[in-house]
């Protein structure tokens, strides 16, 4: 009963970073921009 209880709180978490994630990009062009500054930003971190 308690790993069904930790994977419906863990789905749950899940759908609500996507949601907020979601409401922040109001296109998918956004969301693509959103996502390509992300790259960019990994790539600096990892070429220190």
């Amino acid at each position: 009963m308690n790993s069904k209880i930790k994977t419906a709180a863990a789905l749950v978490l899940g759908i609500a970073v996507m949601s907020l994630i979601a409401t922040g990009c109001n296109t998918t062009k956004g969301f693509g921009r959103d996502v390509e500054k992300l790259g960019d930003k990994i790539e600096q971190k990892a070429s220190r």
